[in-house]
């Protein structure tokens, strides 16, 4: 992905704010990191397991945080991702970067390049493929997954009882659930 795409990509997903990103530098994202590094956002973790710690940590505290990693370091945390992250319904946004999709990519990146959908299909993570031109509709698609007081069709509310269970999540309709979320808020 060209340079200014992710450096664009960095500087949206900090308007929208998600204040820090935390991961193993991947050469795919390069830009995205530098930019994160001249802004003073990024944090550099020594493996993935570690990162999604840190960013466990932080995303209770209520601070907004996305994980960076490498494809074959996805690979690596997948115990990480479904014993913590899953299992407790931490509302975590990962970048991934996918060495081994293009053929001219090192031979050692091919495998874990072709089974990277599979391993996400098998984990049950939702996800989208960044590109040049898709990238902020997909980064949209995936900050509304991290909200709170998200407002819902019948429809997703019936799929999300079924993918998170029925006292997973509290829900409200008309004027007392508005009245509710302007008391909480801040």
């Amino acid at each position: 992905m060209k340079e200014l795409v992710q450096r664009q990509i960095f500087n949206y997903l900090l308007k929208k704010q998600i204040q820090y990103y935390i991961g193993v530098p991947d050469s795919t994202m390069k830009h995205f990191i530098d930019e994160g590094l001249k802004k003073e956002k990024i944090i550099i973790a020594n493996r993935e397991e570690e990162a999604i710690g840190i960013a466990t940590g932080m995303i209770l505290s209520k601070c907004p945080t996305l994980v960076f990693m490498q494809n074959a370091g996805f690979a690596n945390s997948l115990g990480t991702i479904t014993s913590l992250v899953q299992l407790y319904r931490i509302p975590m946004m990962f970048l991934i970067g996918w060495r081994g999709f293009l053929s001219n990519d090192a031979p050692e990146h091919k495998k874990v390049g072709e089974i990277q959908p599979h391993l996400l299909d098998l984990t049950g993570l939702e996800n989208r493929v960044l590109t040049e031109k898709t990238w902020k509709k997909e980064c949209d698609w995936a900050l509304t997954k991290l909200k709170k007081n998200q407002l819902l069709s019948e429809d997703e509310y019936v799929k999300a009882q079924q993918e998170y269970g029925e006292d997973s999540f509290e829900v409200g309709i008309g004027a007392e659930a508005i009245r509710k979320i302007l008391i909480n808020l801040d």
